[in-house]
């Protein structure tokens, strides 16, 4: 383990005793100020992921600075909110407002799994604990990170939040195995998959996206529900919107075309990020393997 990774650990671990005893709506604007610091420390990355805000969104640098340093904040305030997970998760809903659960509840009823596809948009973990705490068997997927303490303290508060760790994302027989039992699992698909995915636009640009909840739609019958959980004028109240499950073109089960079905999927989401662009890791390099010319 490097001293970069004892360090930010360090930090995180102070970040983590002093946000757990502060009142809620105190603790999220403490987290909003830390994360607009660290573009000081990171002035490359704060660069770079401007200068792609602007390539996307055809915006001048200015608004696109604008833009990122939003999301850093946001990225900070949600970091803040997963910390406080263990005493949240009782009464998120007295901070979270959900549209749509209807659209939620159908698929589950069904019994025959449910994927939500999301995306690294306002407080994607504040969704998954929500399900969990309103009745619905979710799965969160797992995602390793370099410090092994970090990840394990990842799926410690979302355990806490009522999820089940399920494991990696490339663990298909357990994900199999939750869909067949009539559960949820959550599955954030705004990340390049590199040569493991297919090239589809993402906010109008050729990206390399993840597969397998298509592959998984067309072979188990599971539904592909669309959410996304973002913050509320800027405080610390979140909306969670479940969208109608996606359903294929001229009447095909979801995920029988892939790429007419990741299209679909990538529209949306990018809809979302159009309309929160200051919500969204615009730090994350999200089409850099079809940019580097691995698809070529």
């Amino acid at each position: 383990m490097n001293n970069k990774q004892s360090f930010i650990w360090s930090v995180l671990s102070l970040f983590r005793k002093t946000i757990l005893v502060l009142p809620h709506k105190t603790a999220v604007m403490l987290g909003g100020c830390v994360g607009a610091l660290i573009p000081l420390f990171t002035h490359k990355k704060l660069m770079e992921a401007s200068k792609r805000c602007a390539r996307i969104l055809n915006i001048p640098e200015k608004e696109a600075m604008r833009i990122v340093r939003g999301a850093y904040r946001n990225f900070g305030k949600s970091t803040a909110e997963f910390i406080r997970l263990p005493v949240m998760a009782s009464k998120l809903d007295k901070i979270v407002t959900v549209y749509g659960e209807e659209n939620l509840r159908e698929a589950y009823d069904a019994g025959k799994g449910v994927l939500i596809v999301t995306a690294h948009l306002g407080n994607w973990e504040y969704a998954g604990a929500w399900c969990a705490q309103n009745g619905y068997q979710i799965n969160g997927l797992g995602t390793d990170q370099r410090d092994e303490r970090i990840t394990n303290l990842i799926m410690e508060l979302r355990n806490a939040g009522g999820m089940k760790a399920l494991g990696k994302a490339s663990d298909l027989k357990a994900m199999i195995r939750a869909l067949q039992a009539g559960e949820i699992i959550a599955i954030p698909v705004d990340q390049d998959a590199k040569k493991a995915g297919i090239v589809s636009p993402f906010l109008g640009y050729p990206a390399s996206t993840p597969v397998g909840m298509a592959k998984l739609a067309d072979k188990l019958g599971c539904a592909v529900v669309p959410a996304y959980c973002v913050r509320w004028l800027g405080t610390e109240k979140l909306e969670l919107h479940f969208h109608p499950a996606l359903k294929g073109r001229e009447g095909k089960q979801y995920g029988k075309d892939l790429q007419e079905s990741i299209d679909d999927c990538n529209e949306l989401i990018s809809g979302w990020i159009r309309k929160y662009p200051d919500q969204w890791m615009w730090m994350y390099p999200r089409w850099e393997s079809v940019e580097r010319g691995d698809f070529d």
